[in-house]
């Protein structure tokens, strides 16, 4: 059985082509007109292809790497071994990026699981439906009525797109996805298995029994978001949910209903947002966070890991724990406690 090509190279490059892409400058003496055949770690990396170093702990895999070109931070540019051109960047990560970006296009949204283009056999799409030239639609994706669609979009297998929803340009639409009473932006990638604009968790609880609150808002996500596998995004009660411009949602997210997140937040995999819930611009939250409804983290916020936000956080402050606080604080309180259980743990002495 022959090995398959998932991403195939673009094409080919010349060191001073992949110097200018990053901004950087060749050393002294090397042929710019060497070429660069692809990407690879450290470990891997052969003589005709790129690899790129930028934390201690890889030190010993770049001072054994076979690469012909290495992105590196300048702090490690004379680790780099003999035979290996280094090619120093302040942000090594950054321009690797921008290289493979070149190098591998198709890496960078999943395209038709199809090969097709235009709407092909076994896509339904209602005829009261528009879609612009140059929209893609794989079998068996579902196109409802009064949806619009805009160009260079791909619609993947079996995903479903809702009444009257309105997706713009050159987005990407995963494999079994579902987008109802939903306006999305530019250039969104959606990955498979993503629910977006199902009901909110409403109802109006009492004694006898819990009545089911109707559901009228919409989710609203802007340009350039790009929204993991299996995550859930709920339209809102009244007023709308909104996911801000380039703003990056990893897997298995839940946000609830009402929520407003700001312009280029990160949310990591497997964290809920309750409903009402705001994020400011540029907010980061770890895996497994989880948030109360109806507070707001303000902009530049960063919560670690499998924190509990109960209350507001401050702009441009780092919380963590059970419940988050402030970090230097947690950090101090677990020490403390590590501290209080092994005193506890010894044997007393004399001296105790």
């Amino acid at each position: 059985m022959a090995e398959p090509v998932f991403f195939p190279l673009a094409a080919s490059l010349e060191y001073g082509e992949v110097a200018s892409i990053c901004g950087a400058q060749l050393p002294a003496g090397v042929e710019s007109t060497l070429r660069v055949e692809g990407a690879a770690a450290l470990e891997t990396a052969g003589p005709g292809d790129l690899a790129y170093m930028d934390n201690p702990k890889y030190t010993e895999a770049l001072a054994a790497t076979k690469a012909g070109l290495c992105l590196v931070s300048p702090r490690f540019a004379d680790r780099v071994p003999a035979g290996t051109v280094a090619l120093v960047s302040p942000a090594p990560y950054h321009a690797f990026a921008k290289v493979l970006a070149r190098f591998f296009p198709t890496a960078l949204k999943p395209e038709s699981a199809f090969g097709s283009q235009g709407v092909a056999p076994g896509a339904i799409v209602h005829p009261t439906a528009v879609l612009e030239a140059g929209v893609t639609v794989d079998p068996g994706a579902v196109i409802g009525p009064g949806a619009e669609i805009g160009t260079g979009t791909v619609v993947a297998a079996h995903a479903v797109i809702g009444p009257q929803v309105r997706i713009g340009r050159n987005c990407s639409i995963g494999a079994g996805s579902t987008i109802q009473s939903s306006l999305i932006g530019n250039r969104v990638i959606i990955h498979p298995g993503a629910r977006i604009g199902q009901d909110g968790f409403g109802f109006a609880m009492s004694p006898k029994g819990h009545m089911k609150v109707p559901q009228i808002g919409r989710v609203i996500v802007q340009d350039d978001v790009e929204i993991g596998a299996n995550s859930t995004i709920d339209r809102g009660a009244s007023r709308d949910t909104v996911i801000g411009e380039g703003t990056k949602i990893d897997n298995l997210v839940q946000i609830g209903h009402n929520c407003v997140i700001g312009r280029h937040c990160v949310i990591c995999a497997q964290t809920g947002l309750a409903g009402s819930s705001t994020l400011e611009d540029f907010v980061v939250l770890g895996g497994q966070v989880g948030l109360a409804g109806h507070l707001t983290v303000g902009a530049g916020a960063q919560i670690a890991a499998q924190s509990g936000v109960a209350g507001d956080v401050p702009r441009g402050a780092r919380y963590g724990g059970y419940p988050a606080q402030p970090a230097l604080g947690w950090a101090r309180e677990t020490a403390l406690l590590k501290t209080l259980v092994a005193k506890r743990g010894r044997k007393p002495d004399a001296q105790d």
